[in-house]
């Protein structure tokens, strides 16, 4: 009987080779279809793989800028992006531009397109933009994303302005066309051709009135800043502009009385003063009932010249009050219709005062009257303030007592 469990050292030797052969060729299989897998797997990007030279781009762009993934993902941004609500914790917030990053991908066709969205999680904000978005590589989209909100804003303004000052316009001139063709079919009437012809010589001083404040607010509008800025004694500016009006206040019945400060001085135009003091003083008149005053005070107050013009008359709703400053727009049509206002008289203080550097505010209640505020960097040999009169903080200013009132002015 063989015994077992020897083997043969020839043997051995022969096995162990086979075992290494066999074990070589395994690990070599193993890595060649582990090389094959990896070249076939999807890869996943990565904002290191973006092409050279994109981030630092983009950190430097005005315009927002975003990069997404094959997923959607945000891989690589701008800072504009992030402060206009585009992007938030590497997500893209709309799905508008999602979808257009999607149309991109699956076509490769750059598209432009103009959005409204949302400004924000919250409230009803939103923000024009217009967005370029175009296939960046074969793994990622670029969105360009410009913020043209103010933009559109203005082109609204413009396109307002231009539809309002042609209502505006049709009124006066339509009433001389029907006024024109009265006085030819009563040529044989006297009388009637005398009622005709005032008439039309109001709806002419109207007419020339609106034409020349279009014409003021456009040249103080395209200025946007004074070219010569001298000292302008601001008690002179207010009294020419009363004694412009004191005909008119006196066949209303409306008393103007002033208190103005000696030798406060700004920095502007004389011309362009007078015309605010005067449209304040002017729109107070018109809104004072028979046997009322208009006041008018200036006084110095933190470094600041404020002329305050106030009335007796009905106030101003709360609700409009945020609204007078607008080109056209009136509190009551019929009554400013009524007095020949135009609707541009406190745009046009609005937009002075801006460029003299300060501002037009108002305070009003109904029942209670109104008071107009312009506020002006004083001059530096201006800084003389009335030691009979403390001056208040800036945003409130005292007006003399018309009757038995006193009654502050808040912004």
């Amino acid at each position: 009987m063989r015994t077992l469990g020897v083997v043969d050292p020839t043997a051995a030797a022969i096995l162990g080779g086979a075992l290494g052969l066999v074990t070589g060729a395994v690990s070599v299989a193993a890595v060649r279809l582990s090389e094959r897998s990896q070249r076939h797997a999807p890869q996943t990007p990565d904002s290191r793989a973006l092409p050279d030279g994109v981030s630092a781009v983009l950190a430097v762009l005005r315009s927002g800028a975003i990069v997404l993934d094959a997923a959607d993902a945000v891989v690589s941004t701008s800072p504009p992006a992030v402060a206009h609500g585009l992007v938030r914790d590497h997500d893209l917030v709309h799905e508008e531009l999602r979808h257009l990053a999607r149309q991109v991908r699956r076509d490769g066709v750059i598209r432009e397109v103009e959005l409204d969205l949302s400004r924000g999680p919250l409230g009803r904000g939103r923000i024009t933009v217009g967005a370029r978005v175009a296939p960046l590589g074969s793994a990622y989209v670029l969105l360009l994303v410009d913020d043209r909100t103010e933009a559109r804003r203005v082109e609204e303004v413009r396109r307002d302005f231009v539809v309002n000052v042609s209502h505006e316009l049709k009124t006066p001139v339509g009433g001389l066309a029907l006024l024109a063709e009265a006085v030819l079919e009563a040529n044989d009437d006297p009388e009637a051709v005398a009622r005709f012809a005032r008439r039309m010589q109001v709806e002419s001083t109207r007419l020339t009135r609106l034409v020349q404040e279009i014409v003021d607010l456009s040249r103080i509008q395209i200025a946007g800043a004074l070219h010569e800025p001298r000292l302008v004694d601001v008690g002179e500016a207010a009294t020419e502009a009363i004694e412009q009006l004191r005909l008119v206040a006196e066949a209303r019945e409306v008393e103007i009385v002033s208190s103005l400060a000696p030798g406060m001085q700004v920095f502007g135009d004389t011309d362009l003063l007078v015309t605010a003091i005067r449209n304040l003083v002017g729109n107070a008149i018109n809104h004072s009932t028979s046997g009322t005053r208009v006041a008018v005070t200036s006084r110095s107050a933190a470094r600041l010249v404020e002329i305050a013009v106030a009335d007796q008359g009905q106030g101003i709703p709360d609700i409009e009050q945020a609204r007078i400053f607008e080109r056209f727009y009136r509190v009551d049509a019929d009554r400013s219709r009524a007095t020949g206002g135009t609707g541009l008289g406190l745009a046009i203080v609005k937009h002075i005062c801006a460029n003299h550097g300060g501002e037009v505010t108002v305070w009003s209640e109904e029942g209670n009257g109104s008071t107009f505020t312009m506020r002006l960097p004083s001059a530096p040999a201006s800084r003389t303030i009335d030691d009979a009169a403390p001056a208040l903080p800036h945003g409130s200013s005292e007006i003399p007592k018309l009757g038995d009132r006193t009654r502050k002015v808040s912004p």
